[in-house]
């Protein structure tokens, strides 16, 4: 086994789940390098979902500012994964994301229509992290309600305060990280997750 196999088995003990990582990280890096023009092609933009547009509704979700902002998704990606990958089947998972994705949308085009452009996978992270404080909880475990404090915590301090001071961008819309956090934890609710991570 060579080097780079064995740090993607290293990865949750099983090289299928390292290679899936790398992909999914790849492919979330992939339209920065489109530059300015994917981005606005790409965006939730409320005036052009009006007009029809709704690929949008999906692929703003995979967009970013930039390089930068592309690469701090990832790594929270690549760290949710490591934490919370096994606690439900793939299956689950893309339930899990497609939900946080839905009300996301629904809820920055119903319930916040000041936001008129948005890009990024940060809402969609807060729901794979509210779905795996889920599984946490479900399953008993002590750093379940250490999970769900912090995370109750930091979607308060942001709907109070607005963006937490090290996220490095104003342009943050923290109404996204708590429809996240509400789709990802509706859908896991109605999942049973694995009874302990393989």
């Amino acid at each position: 086994m060579n080097r780079v196999q064995r740090t993607l088995a290293s990865l949750n003990s099983d090289g299928r789940l390292g290679l899936a990582l790398l992909g999914a990280c790849l492919l979330l890096l992939l339209p920065a390098l489109w530059g300015e023009g994917g981005r606005l092609a790409l965006r939730y933009d409320r005036d052009a979902l009006a007009q029809g547009q709704l690929w949008r509704l999906l692929t703003a979700h995979w967009v970013h500012l930039g390089l930068r902002h592309a690469l701090v998704n990832v790594l929270g990606f690549a760290l949710l994964w490591a934490l919370f990958v096994r606690d439900y089947s793939a299956r689950q998972w893309l339930l899990i994301v497609f939900a946080a994705l839905a009300v996301i949308d629904a809820g920055l085009w119903l319930w916040d229509s000041t936001v008129r452009w948005y890009v990024g996978s940060s809402g969609v992270l807060h729901g794979i992290l509210a779905a795996g404080t889920v599984a946490n909880l479900k399953r008993r475990e002590p750093q379940g309600l250490a999970l769900a404090a912090l995370l109750a915590g930091k979607l308060l301090y942001e709907q109070r305060v607005g963006p937490l001071p090290f996220s490095g961008s104003s342009a943050v819309v923290v109404d996204a990280h708590l429809f996240g956090v509400v789709g990802g934890a509706a859908a896991a609710l109605g999942l049973k997750p694995r009874p302990l991570p393989l």
